[in-house]
């Protein structure tokens, strides 16, 4: 992956706000390398703020190098060698795969506590309605830039077994397994939703943001619910990909998908 220009974020909600929306669009392509941005002017009525806000907002896009201001001539978005490519998943072997980068990244711990489950960690994981889980919010990182915002509910009687200070350490599924869980399987699920304030901060995004929403329901070997995970992705960090494989015959012929392989084995 090649390094990415640490975020050089602007003083003022207003200005970081345009900061973040512009820097995702040059991140996602539809501001492209050697592509010259809007004026101070057209930036300004699009957000709706004054040129002041915009210029803190360009000054830190510029110190970030993915722009390059130049008087008379404009601004010019300046990405080669500074954005990441997203990390791409195969969606048939996800969770091997997020096991392994959870030991090549880095982690931040947000927040830490043991509390009721809620309801519908409760119903995911078979748990009685009074049960205390420990929840834990972390984010992950590589090259210094965050690319998931991870909340995690672990039975308390299991999470009791590590520390606070294994968690910001330790992939929790070692620390699941170093505990003498079992594990078996796993159900996940994915979909897309927005970026709060809250999220939004911690991953660098705008508000609003559109988030790889991701949900992990894992089981041991008697059935019981052990961990119950609620991950956000940056899309421009992380990608899922599926490959397909053409079967059947005739009208009955449709994609199906090539479990176990990558996409190039399975074009």
């Amino acid at each position: 992956m090649n390094k990415h220009a640490k975020s050089v974020l602007p003083e003022g909600a207003k200005a970081r706000q345009v900061y973040l929306s512009l820097r995702d669009q040059i991140s996602d392509g539809r501001f492209q390398d050697g592509q010259t941005l809007p004026g101070e002017q057209k930036l300004s009525e699009v957000f709706g703020v004054s040129r002041v806000t915009v210029r803190r907002a360009l000054d830190a896009l510029a110190a970030s190098g993915l722009i390059i201001r130049r008087a008379g001539s404009g601004t010019t978005v300046s990405t080669a060698g500074q954005l990441d490519k997203p990390v791409a998943m195969n969606l048939a072997t996800l969770m091997p795969q997020l096991v392994e980068m959870g030991q090549s990244t880095t982690a931040r711990l947000l927040s830490f506590s043991y509390d009721v489950a809620p309801d519908f960690v409760a119903s995911a994981l078979g748990l009685p309605g009074d049960e205390q889980v420990q929840i834990a919010t972390r984010v992950r990182s590589t090259n210094q830039t965050p690319f998931s915002h991870l909340t995690t509910y672990v039975p308390a009687e299991i999470a009791r077994n590590y520390s606070e200070n294994d968690l910001a350490t330790t992939p929790l599924f070692k620390l699941l397994e170093r505990g003498g869980v079992q594990i078996k399987d796993a159900h996940q699920s994915v979909s897309a939703t927005l970026a709060g304030p809250e999220v939004a901060d911690a991953l660098e995004v705008a508000v609003g943001s559109a988030l790889l929403s991701l949900r992990r329901v894992v089981k041991d070997v008697d059935g019981n619910g052990v961990e119950y995970l609620a991950g956000l992705y940056r899309p421009d960090m992380f990608r899922l990909e599926m490959p397909l494989t053409r079967v059947g015959d005739g009208n009955a012929r449709h994609w199906e998908p090539a479990i176990g392989k990558t996409p190039e084995e399975g074009a």
